[in-house]
């Protein structure tokens, strides 16, 4: 893809604000989208879009069974920013079915039982919104997962057909928390607790000092396995 190329060169070494600015700059009101799962990337995100693009949208989806202090960042961010972050839930009758059929914690007994589970939670809520927008902003980096480790600042997203920018690729953990201490950014208290990906209650641990930061994400499961659905690529 000719666009993609010229994307990829021109914002290769650019700041995450200014890739921000130029999203919200180049695509049509209401085109660009973050979707924020309320993590400390997505929170840093959040901040840098509030000072410099808030023509960008912010969406995050609620799948039924996120912890109470998932909830209380929303509120939070909410009421720091003044933004308005949409929210997107799960149709009720496929839960029902879900839950129904497979039981509620059917995503323990196999890793197509729980993508199953995240198709209907995660997947098709993202898809819906997906289709509003011509870009997606994301708070993903590279050193997250052995899934991720080549993920470029903007690329073209097969499942969904869109661009997907990562303002934040290639950095660090530790950069992260640097801008979020300096910027008193709110942040998930569940990450004080070596919580480092929160999902799902039901599919998030804790993790120890010498595990990766991903470990606690389905940690039942192969770490080649790790992905919800939302990020693949084909």
């Amino acid at each position: 893809m000719k666009k993609l190329n010229e994307y990829q060169t021109l914002l290769k070494d650019k700041t995450p604000e200014e890739i921000m600015i130029w999203a919200e700059c180049n695509f049509s009101l209401g085109k660009v989208a973050l979707s924020s799962s309320l993590g400390a990337e997505d929170q840093v995100l959040t901040d840098i879009l509030s000072k410099n693009a808030r023509g960008i949208r912010i969406f995050t989806l609620d799948t039924g069974r996120l912890f109470e202090e998932t909830y209380d960042v929303i509120q939070k961010t909410k009421e720091k920013y003044n933004l308005n972050i949409e929210i997107t839930f799960p149709d009720p009758n496929e839960i029902k079915d879900l839950v129904e059929k497979d039981w509620p914690n059917l995503f323990y007994n196999s890793v197509e039982n729980r993508k199953k589970c995240c198709f209907v939670r995660k997947v098709k809520p993202l898809q819906k919104i997906l289709k509003t927008v011509d870009v997606w902003i994301t708070g993903l980096r590279s050193e997250q997962n052995q899934t991720r480790s080549k993920l470029q600042v903007i690329e073209w997203d097969e499942q969904f057909e869109i661009y997907k920018i990562n303002p934040l690729a290639n950095w660090s953990n530790k950069e992260v928390w640097d801008y979020i201490k300096e910027k008193s950014v709110p942040y998930n208290t569940l990450h004080n607790k070596n919580f480092p990906s929160i999902g799902c209650a039901p599919c998030t641990r804790a993790v120890k000092p010498w595990e990766n930061i991903r470990s606690g994400r389905w940690w039942w499961e192969e770490s080649s396995k790790k992905e919800c659905g939302l990020h693949l690529k084909k």
